[in-house]
């Protein structure tokens, strides 16, 4: 199986990828997580992102704020999908990454989830794994009808207690 790669703007993004790790454990899909700063280390996010293919990697997943240019930075210098992750900051509650992250160039495309949205990240590099790995996609359909039957399960408790 292909793996991951996590990047991180800067380890303020830690809690961000938390939970985008910890989802990717759950399903077993191996990563590695980094912090390559599309402003201060440019040149290691662009070596890291060249080299991802070869390096076994499937799917890479970019995490930060503000500016939050490391998706497109790691987007323009691979083929290989980017996830972007436009993590909150102090300014703009994440709005400002959210845009950043969203309105890339026709070319070079980000896939973007929600702010702070490192869970479904992962789900996202899931299903893109899954295409090519029937296993998964079992995990990934098991992981569905499991939410399912929680949120049945809240809809019956709701109405026994609203019928009281």
């Amino acid at each position: 199986m292909r793996k991951v790669g996590i990047v991180m703007g800067s380890d303020s993004d830690l809690p961000v990828v938390r939970k985008a790790a910890d989802m990717l454990r759950a399903f077993g899909i191996p990563f590695e997580t980094h912090v390559y700063s599309a402003h201060r280390t440019p040149e290691e996010a662009r070596a890291f992102a060249r080299g991802a293919r070869e390096a076994g990697f499937g799917v890479l997943i970019a995490a930060a704020g503000m500016a939050a240019h490391l998706a497109g930075a790691l987007a323009a210098n691979t083929t290989l999908p980017v996830i972007g992750i436009p993590c909150q900051g102090a300014c703009l509650e994440g709005i400002d990454a959210l845009l950043s992250t969203v309105q890339m160039p026709t070319g070079i495309p980000v896939a973007t989830v929600a702010i702070n949205g490192g869970g479904n990240a992962a789900l996202l590099a899931a299903q893109i794994l899954a295409v090519e790995d029937a296993e998964l996609a079992e995990k990934l359909d098991r992981k569905r009808a499991e939410d399912a039957r929680k949120v049945l399960e809240k809809d019956a408790a709701i109405a026994e207690k609203m019928a009281e």
